[in-house]
């Protein structure tokens, strides 16, 4: 029940600051503000650093880190931020459930290796003896892609969920929890979910995970209404992005785009490079096919949202999750 509360307790935060984006149009004096990630490095970030996005956008675009993707939902529910960059789709569905009208404007990254839970080293527990969790302390990053996978891991293994004591931890909490061992697992991604793994194991592969039907991708999402009111300030930012991942997928550029991604993403270019490697970046004309957001996230996502309902994360699901994606923004970027 603990766990519930706070969820929802998040979830209400948001929904009941949604009202303030309405009448937010921002001033394109002043620009426009986006949030991403620390430690999660991305092509986007080159462009970032090089002034591509205020050039195409002609107005300054202004960058603020979070720590989770709910945190992003608060922020654009209240009008402090226009875009998110990356944000999970789980936290997704936890705000757009909730009645905050998010639309998801493409598809950030896909990663499966790189979103996961880890299991304390000296537990000596395995996809094998997964039952042995029960009883155990888990911190997640609720209402996140690290909390889907946890719960449908848990399900996959028949660990009862309820057995367990959950406490919500941001990620880069969580891996200092497991380090201090005042955790026996813990879940997160990026930078954080290395340094768990200098601590433990994980119980299942990114492939393991994709079997089961965990997708792990991440969107660039923004207010409904704000978007409609700046689709062609979205479609150029959707462009310099799909420019960017372009520019990473040739293997001639990394060598000057890899030192100014780690820069910006706070982290050396080794960890960068072992972080990124693991990503994929689907091009614009996959990312509008069936597999994504021609049919495949809206289904991926109302699978998202049963799983919390019945876990007592969200009080409820849409009935469709279709009108959450607006593809006009980034039809209009494949175009420019």
């Amino acid at each position: 029940m603990t766990i519930t509360r706070r969820v929802m307790g998040t979830v209400a935060a948001a929904a009941l600051m949604a009202s303030a984006q309405a009448g937010f149009a921002g001033s394109h004096s002043e620009g426009i503000t986006v949030g991403y990630f620390l430690e999660w490095p991305m092509p986007f970030q080159y462009a970032k650093q090089e002034g591509m996005y205020d050039e195409a956008l002609g107005m300054p675009v202004n960058w603020v880190s979070f720590d989770t993707g709910t945190a992003m939902s608060a922020a654009m529910a209240s009008g402090d931020v226009q875009m998110s960059v990356s944000q999970g789709v789980p936290p997704f569905v936890v705000a757009t459930s909730a009645g905050q009208d998010l639309q998801i404007l493409d598809v950030a990254v896909s990663y499966s290796e790189n979103d996961n839970c880890v299991v304390r080293e000296d537990l000596e527990i395995d996809k094998m003896s997964a039952a042995e969790l029960e009883g155990k302390k888990v911190a997640v990053p609720l209402g996140t892609a690290a909390h889907y996978g946890f719960l449908k891991q848990m399900s996959h293994f028949g660990v009862d969920v309820g057995s367990l004591d959950v406490v919500d931890m941001a990620p880069p909490d969580g891996a200092a929890a497991i380090a201090q061992g005042s955790v026996d697992m813990a879940c997160g991604w990026g930078g954080s979910l290395r340094r768990m793994l200098e601590h433990g194991n994980s119980l299942l592969t990114g492939a393991e995970k994709e079997e089961l039907g965990i997708l792990v991708f991440d969107v660039t999402s923004g207010p409904a209404s704000w978007v409609a009111e700046n689709s062609d300030t979205v479609a150029a930012f959707l462009q310099v992005t799909a420019e960017a991942n372009a520019m990473w997928a040739d293997e001639a550029n990394r060598d000057k785009m890899l030192p100014v991604i780690a820069k910006d993403a706070g982290m050396d270019e080794e960890a960068t490079m072992s972080t990124i490697s693991t990503f994929i970046f689907p091009p614009v004309d996959e990312q509008l096919g069936e597999k994504w957001l021609g049919g495949g996230a809206q289904e991926f996502m109302k699978g998202v949202a049963d799983v919390f309902v019945e876990a007592g994360s969200i009080d409820s699901a849409l009935d469709s999750y279709e009108d959450a994606v607006n593809t006009g923004p980034l039809q209009s970027a494949s175009g420019m």
